[in-house]
């Protein structure tokens, strides 16, 4: 299937207007397409997780944000699901303790960046301190401008040493968001879902929205792209993750470790 991921990576020498890029996917992929390539690129993966483990030298950092009732939690269940455990470490991030406040806001996110040989995932991430600290001023202004010179040397670090790091924004219209919300109210298996401070937050789209868009103009870069994924079509969106997941991993350059003995050598009793 020719497609080009490209398509849906922020390029940070040109402004973002979000309102410009699809919440859902109207291409020439069918769902069945789709579907049929996501379970291929899933087995991928599997293997691909395994070599990264077995190599040892390197680590995948993927960051997942959105508004609420995207389909973080899903795209999580669904890509990384079928993965060995043991090579991968889901992180939420929630609202920081006492002892998180008591350090710098990147000493919490520190903590959880993968080791090597390791696929990490971070369900909110670091971006929440530029994303809701800006929208709520949580901090004053001059501290919030800081903070994203800080996230791209933080993740130049990660990079130079070893970790590669991809992030995708879930991608969704207000109306969808609606629509998702309205279904936890009317499914009791989903009441547990909803949130009533969602209402709020909600009240503030558009501050979220340009708070993103800064945050994709000035933390977007080659060693640690943003993605914009029309997530309201869930086969597409776990498609187009699946697929950058692959290409990123593909494109480390990862090798079987070399054994030292000769396995034609090798008797079992």
């Amino acid at each position: 299937m020719a497609f080009n991921t490209g398509d849906y990576k922020i390029d940070s020498r040109k402004p973002v207007k979000l309102d410009s890029w699809p919440t859902r996917y109207e291409g020439k992929i069918t769902k069945e397409e789709a579907k049929e390539e996501t379970s291929a690129l899933i087995k991928r993966l599997q293997d691909l997780q395994e070599l990264l483990y077995a190599d040892g030298s390197q680590a995948l950092l993927v960051v997942i944000q959105a508004m609420d009732a995207a389909g973080k939690d899903s795209t999580i269940k669904n890509i990384f699901g079928p993965i060995n455990p043991q090579g991968c470490k889901v992180i939420s991030f929630k609202t920081p303790n006492s002892t998180e406040l008591a350090h710098d806001f990147l000493w919490r996110v520190h903590q959880n960046v993968p080791r090597k040989g390791i696929i990490g995932v971070f369900n909110r991430s670091h971006y929440e301190d530029i994303l809701i600290g800006r929208v709520k001023e949580l901090a004053p202004n001059d501290r919030i401008e800081k903070r994203y010179t800080h996230i791209n040397s933080f993740e130049a670090l990660l990079s130079s040493e070893g970790t590669r790091i991809v992030k995708f924004f879930l991608h969704i219209s207000k109306d969808y968001q609606k629509e998702q919300l309205q279904e936890r109210l009317d499914t009791p298996s989903k009441n547990w879902k909803f949130n009533p401070s969602d209402i709020p937050e909600r009240l503030l789209w558009d501050d979220y929205q340009k708070a993103f868009e800064l945050a994709f103009e000035r933390c977007s870069c080659p060693e640690a792209p943003w993605y914009v994924v029309p997530a309201e079509r869930k086969w597409f969106r776990n498609f187009l993750v699946a697929k950058v997941l692959v290409d990123t991993l593909e494109s480390m350059n990862l090798k079987y470790p070399k054994i030292t003995y000769d396995p034609k050598t090798i008797n079992i009793p």
